[in-house]
Parts: structure tokens; C-alpha cells; sequence
């Protein structure tokens, strides 16, 4: 945190005693622009005509600076907005009457003129009287400015450094008519208490008493009142001396939001164009030019009201790509280049003896872009579809289709092994009796899956029951399969077989909203058995999905990963959970233990970037693991496709959903691919989505009735010694042989 000089509060004694000096030279120049009379403003001109002008108002990370015309008048700082339904329309008439600070004002003017704009005037969206408020400037941005209220912060931002002087100027010299008490004058003393007895002394007179006793209760009674002025001077006092530690606190939250707001946008210059189209939905930059603050602010529907910021951390606090002196060991067969086929030649292997596994693949062509989208996509308000559902279950949350992204929660059990090939060289590292090495390679497989989840931000389609997923990948040396089991809870099965292993797994979701963000707690165990006998089982951890009201979306991953192994060894991975003031997202650490309970390894990195390994216990602590000199990489993160989508689709999702020619007559009726919803949203064509959406909703209802009707599955039973859910075979002979007469039409007729 900054530390508290670096906001300076308006309490320069030179500044405060001559208020119109400083204040009619910035204004005066800024009004030669504008047609302004050139004479000297005087502290009575600022409070009889007022001042006006365009300043930038921060309303949330999502919408960054906003402008808004600003009116300082009466010792009331009201502003308007100039964008979107409520807005004022400037003109000529707008700041007449005032001195106007600032050239900005005269080129929108300008601007509206060539372009022929009128409208009426609106009333303020907000006012600030400045006689209860405090101003602050921050010497971090030579633009920027505070007022702060008591209960809100006003962050503002000038279009010059000399703007900012102007309107500073001119607040204090407002906020100067109203002289704050200060704390000495607060105490009065109690010798100058004075208090009239004289009505209490002609009752008592009327009573009979003594003048003797009449004094004694006259002092009585002054002795008592002076005391309860005491106790409210004291009260007063402890209530500006918290105000003011208020006001410092207040001062200083600013100061490191502004930080934050300043790093993210840095952040987000180098991402480039990953993501783009998605990021512009929930984030503007307000490096912006004039015309594009125009074309998206003529839409702009906000509300002042909703002026609470959530930032989205992860921008900010990601790092750099981690270092090593070991090359890259490996890679899915799916290379950023386009028609590169998949060739571990290019990269140094961990050991020469396995720099053979993944050779023998064939190279297939697969799709690198998604189609180009018919229609614009429509803005949507999230806010406005879950207010109601808040603490519900989220699979039973009906949602626009603008929320989903073109591939199914099957797809997404599939984009779990896009980096296979560690189970390839975990199982080769077992033929050679290095069990170790193969722990190590699962280790890094367990942690690999949630890599494709940066900066996924949207809501897979929820699976009909009965519906399957296939993927026939050749050039992974896999066959993949999946089927919605049950519909209420929604549980997924999944049977995958590899080159010496088979991973299966049935798995389904206890999630909540909480308002702001979604937590997704998995159930279900992972299963992984090798040919040689040696089986794995591991269970994923939480995953919330944040600023889910405001602000950019962001997911993080923590909690505690066990891999239990049945033959010598297991693994206890830690995904630590982001905070605001960590630097260093996403990180994982695990340790690999032997039978007796011995270190035999340690796993370090970054679920989203790379994990590296040293041999033995490495306790040292730091964010510089990868640094040691004896560290080993055993897995990165692929690089991002070279067509990046709004939907943030990795290279190896993008091609999950791809229909080939021929590939539709070998599928099942029941094949994620025919799903007409998810297929018309991956050409966008968002409105028929929408409707396709709903039609298979209202079928869907029948599902649970099906279910409680004694519905089965038809590839996958559920064993009773594990109660879950495993493969019983048969789906690849029945594509062999064309036979999906078993397979219901569940997707219905569609246009």
C-alpha cells in the first residue's frame, strides 16, 4: 500500500488564502478556447455563476472512466451524464452562464454541432454537497482527484494536469466559505458554561427553602450540566477523529485501487489479442479515443447507483511465464502453428530413453478457427437472470445462451486429457520400473486439466440425458467416450483408452451462487489404470468464478488434490487460493511420498503456466522454485491458437466441436456435435440458438419423469461395490456397424 503522503489532502495554508488567484489564471486560459470573457475570476464569480466542465468519473472496473458534465454551483458539485438514454445534450446553452474549465467541452460541442445532435435537459444523476466532503489529489496520477462524502468516494480524472489545478481551486475555494470546527473549539471550557437557574430558584422560593439550600442546588445543577457538556465534547471529539482516520483510510484505498486499475490496464496492453472480442464485453480501457468513447458510450444504459468496484485480480496480478534452464518437455499434438504436425524433435524430452513416445502418431488436420458469426451478439445483463436465483443449485438456472459457450460439459470432460501424452510417458516410465517419474508425470496430468480454464468465463451447455460425446483422435493415440447418466443430480460418465492406460470417471457439481461469484464443488473420483496393474484415483478441487455482478470474470482453482496410488507411491498437491495482495496467482505445490511416508519428490508451478519437480524434499520457500539449478519443467501450458475466439477456446477445444464430412453419418443421434442449440451458437446465429434453446429445455422437463420411470444409460452401468458409474462397452463396434437404433432421437426435429 501507498503510503500516505503520496495522496496529499488540500491543507496548504498559501493555497487556502488567496483562493482566486491561482484559480482565475488556469480558468482564465482554458476560457480563451471558449469564447469566455478574458477578465480575472474572483472567488465571488465561482459562487454567484458557478463552475462546469467534462470530467472522467470512475463508475467500476467494468466500465472503466466514464465523462459526465459536471456543474459546481451553491457549494453543490452535481454532474450529468452525456451518453446513453439519460444524458444531457451539450451545446452552447450548456455552459453558458459559467466558466467552463477544460477544452474538452468545446470539442464535443463542436462535434455535436457538425453532427446536427439536440435533445432536452435532464436532471443530475448526482450531488455532492461539498460542505460535508473532503478533497484529495493524487500524486500518483497528476490527473486525478477525489471527493469523499463520509459514505462514498468520488474518483475523478481531469483532461490535464491544469484542469485538475482548475477544478481543485475552485472546490476548496467553495468548501473554504463553510470553515470546519476544529477539535480545540470543540472543548469548550467548563468555567464559560453558563446556566440560567432562575426559574428553578422561584419555584423553590415558593417552596419555603432557605436561601442556603437554593445555592446549594443552583451549584448541584451547574456541576451536572457542566459534566454532561464534558461527556459530549469528549463524544465529539472521538466522532472527528474517527472521521478523519476514515477519511485516511478511504484515501489510501483509493490510491491502491488506482494502482490496481493502472497495473490491470498495463496487464491487458500486453495480452494482445487473445480474447479480445470477450474482453471489450467487460472491460473498457480508458486509453480509448474520442470517437470510440462515443460509438460505446451512445449505449451506455449504467446507472451512477452502481458505482461498487470489483476488480478482476487476475489480470493484475499474473506474472511473467516462468523460466528454466530445462527446455520445454512436451507439447499435445496440437501446435499453435497451423499445419505443423506434432513433433517432439523441436523440444528436449526429460530423458532420451522416452523421446520416442508420441512419435508414432499420425498427423490429422484439424480445424483452428470457429466459424465467423452471422449475427452481432447482443449485450445481455447477468445481474438482471440470477438476482432471483441467488443460493439456488446453478444446473437447475435457466440462462440466455448468450452466457454459454459452444461446447458441452462432455466436450469439457474430453479438454481434461489435452495433454495426454504424460499419461503416454507416465506409462513408458513404468515399463522401465521408474515409478517415480510416473507419479510425477500424473501428478502433472491432475494439474494440467484446469490450464484451459483462464479466462474461460463462460457456462458450458448442461448435457439432455442420454446424451454422448465421442472423440476418435488418432494423432493422441486415444478414443474417448461420454454419456449424461442422470439427470437430477446431473451426473457425467466417461471411459477414455490410451496407449497402456485407461482413465474413466463419473463426476457432477454442487454449486451456489453467492451474489458475486459461483462456487463449483466437484464430486466424483478420477480414475487412471495402467496396463501393468498400477491404478490412481484423485479427486479435483473447488473452482469459484468471480465478479460475477461487475467487473471482468475470473475463475480461480484451490483446495487439496490427494492422488492415491495402489502400488509405492502418492502425491498431496496444494492449489492455493488467490488473494488481492498476491502477486503470484495460481500457484501448486505437492509433495510425492513413498510407503513409509518419505519425500521422494516435490512438485511445484503454476496450474495455469508449468509445473517443475525436484528429486527429494525442496523446503525452501520463495516464488523462485523454478530458479533451482536442479529443477526439472515436466510440463507448459500449450501455446494459445493463432485465431484467438471470444470465448477464449484453447486450440484443442476449438476443434472438439468440429463436424467433418462424413463424420455425421458415423455419429449417434445422441452426439454433442447435433445438438442444435450449441451448433447454432458456434456460427452465431444467437437469435435461432436462443429459441432452439428453450425448445430443448421444455423437452428436457420430461427427463426427470423418464428417470424416475426406471430410465438407463445405455453404454455406462453403475458398479455397486464403487457406486459409480463405469463403461460396459459396446459404443465403438456399434459405430463399426452403423446400429444407433437403441439411441433415442432426443434432440427432436429442428429447423
Amino acid at each position: 500500500m501507498r503510503s500516505n503522503s503520496d495522496i496529499q489532502p488540500l491543507t496548504d495554508p498559501a493555497r487556502n488564502c488567496h483562493p482566486s488567484m491561482s484559480l482565475s489564471a488556469v480558468v482564465n486560459t482554458n476560457n480563451e478556447n471558449q469564447n469566455h470573457h478574458g477578465r480575472d475570476v474572483k472567488i465571488t464569480d465561482v459562487v454567484s455563476t458557478g463552475v462546469s466542465g467534462i470530467l472522467y468519473k470512475w463508475v467500476n472496473y467494468g466500465k472503466g472512466w466514464r465523462p459526465r458534465w459536471f456543474v459546481l454551483h451553491d457549494g453543490v458539485l452535481s454532474y450529468y451524464k452525456i451518453h446513453g438514454p439519460d444524458k444531457i445534450v451539450l451545446s452552447e446553452q450548456t455552459g453558458k452562464g459559467s466558466k467552463v474549465i477544460g477544452e474538452d467541452f468545446t470539442r464535443r460541442v463542436s462535434r455535436r454541432h457538425k453532427n446536427g445532435n439536440s435533445g432536452s435537459s435532464r436532471n443530475p444523476v448526482g450531488e455532492i454537497h461539498l460542505k460535508v466532503s473532503s478533497i484529495r489529489e493524487s500524486r500518483s496520477e497528476d490527473r486525478r482527484f477525489s471527493i469523499f462524502t463520509g459514505t462514498k468516494t468520488l474518483r475523478l480524472r481531469a483532461e490535464s494536469r491544469e484542469d485538475r489545478v482548475a477544478w481543485m481551486e475552485a472546490l476548496q475555494a467553495v468548501k473554504d466559505m463553510f470553515p470546519r470546527i476544529s477539535n480545540s473549539e470543540l472543548m469548550v471550557p467548563v468555567d464559560n458554561a453558563t446556566f440560567s437557574t432562575e426559574k428553578l430558584r422561584l419555584r423553590l422560593l415558593e417552596e419555603g427553602l432557605s436561601e442556603t439550600a437554593i445555592q446549594d442546588t443552583e451549584q448541584i445543577m451547574k456541576k451536572e450540566f457542566a459534566s454532561l457538556q464534558n461527556q459530549l465534547s469528549i463524544l465529539k471529539q472521538k466522532y472527528w477523529l474517527l472521521m478523519d482516520t476514515l477519511r485516511q483510510l478511504e484515501t489510501e484505498k483509493v490510491d491502491l485501487e488506482n494502482t490496481v486499475v493502472d497495473e490491470s490496464q498495463k496487464q491487458l496492453l500486453n495480452i494482445g489479442a487473445l480474447g479480445t472480442a470477450r474482453q471489450d464485453k467487460y472491460s473498457e480501457s480508458a486509453s480509448d479515443s474520442e470517437d470510440e468513447n462515443e460509438r460505446v458510450d451512445a449505449a451506455e444504459e449504467d446507472t451512477d447507483e452502481e458505482d461498487d468496484t470489483f476488480f478482476d485480480t487476475r489480470d493484475f496480478l499474473s506474472s511473467t511465464s516462468n523460466k528454466s534452464n530445462v527446455s520445454e518437455v512436451g507439447s499435445s499434438s496440437l501446435s499453435s502453428d497451423d499445419d505443423e504436425p506434432y513433433d517432439l524433435n523441436s523440444r528436449e524430452s526429460v530423458d532420451p530413453a522416452i523421446s520416442h513416445v508420441g512419435k508414432n502418431f499420425p498427423h490429422v488436420k484439424r480445424r483452428n478457427r470457429l466459424p465467423t458469426p452471422i449475427e452481432t451478439e447482443k449485450g445481455v445483463s447477468l445481474w438482471s437472470m440470477i438476482k432471483d436465483n441467488i443460493g439456488k443449485d446453478l444446473t437447475r438456472v435457466c440462462l440466455p445462451v448468450y452466457f454459454n459457450e459452444p461446447l458441452s460439459s462432455l466436450q469439457k470432460c474430453f479438454e481434461d486429457l489435452e495433454y495426454s501424452y504424460l499419461l503416454d510417458r507416465a506409462y513408458e516410465w513404468g515399463k522401465r520400473g521408474n515409478n517415480l517419474m510416473r507419479i510425477l508425470n500424473v501428478a502433472a496430468f491432475a494439474v494440467s486439466g484446469y490450464a484451459s480454464t483462464d479466462g474461460r468465463i463462460c457456462k458450458p451447455f448442461n448435457p439432455l440425458l442420454g446424451e454422448t460425446y465421442e472423440a476418435d483422435y488418432p494423432d493422441k493415440g486415444l478414443r474417448f467416450f461420454a454419456e449424461k447418466v442422470s439427470h437430477h443430480p446431473m451426473v457425467v460418465a466417461c471411459h477414455c483408452e490410451g496407449t497402456g492406460w485407461k482413465f474413466y470417471a463419473d463426476s457432477n457439481l454442487k454449486s451456489k451462487f453467492r451474489g458475486r461469484s459461483i462456487q463449483l464443488d466437484p464430486v466424483g473420483v478420477l480414475t487412471l489404470e495402467f496396463d501393468d496393474g498400477e491404478v490412481f484415483k484423485w479427486s479435483k478441487v473447488t473452482t469459484s468464478i468471480y465478479n460475477l455482478i461487475l467487473g471482468k470474470l475470473y475463475c480461480d482453482h484451490y483446495g487439496t488434490m490427494l492422488i492415491q496410488g495402489n502400488c509405492n507411491y502418492s502425491c498431496k498437491l496444494k492449489f492455493k487460493e488467490q488473494s488481492i495482495i498476491d502477486r503470484n496467482p495460481h500457484q501448486v505445490q505437492g509433495l510425492i511420498h513413498d510407503k513409509s511416508g518419505k519425500v521422494a519428490a516435490t512438485l511445484f508451478g503454476k496450474w495455469d503456466e508449468c509445473m517443475h519437480f525436484v528429486i527429494g524434499e525442496h523446503s525452501s520457500k520463495g516464488k523462485d522454485h523454478e530458479s533451482l539449478s536442479e529443477s526439472q519443467l515436466i510440463w507448459r501450458r500449450n501455446k494459445p491458437p493463432k485465431f484467438p475466439t471470444r470465448y477464449n477456446l484453447t486450440r484443442f477445444a476449438i476443434s472438439m466441436n468440429e463436424l467433418n464430412p462424413g463424420l455425421k453419418e458415423k455419429l449417434p443421434p445422441t452426439d454433442s456435435r447435433l445438438r442444435p442449440d450449441q451448433r447454432c451458437l458456434e456460427n452465431g446465429d444467437y437469435e435461432k440458438a436462443n429459441a432452439e434453446k428453450l425448445r430443448l429445455e421444455q423437452r428436457q422437463r420430461q427427463a426427470k419423469r423418464m428417470q424416475e420411470q426406471g430410465w438407463k444409460p445405455r453404454w455406462f452401468a453403475k458398479d455397486k461395490a464403487s457406486d459409480t458409474y463405469r463403461y460396459v462397452g459396446g459404443y465403438w463396434e456399434a459405430r463399426e456397424e452403423g446400429k444407433w437404433e437403441a439411441c433415442p432421437d432426443i434432440f427432436g426435429d429442428h429447423n
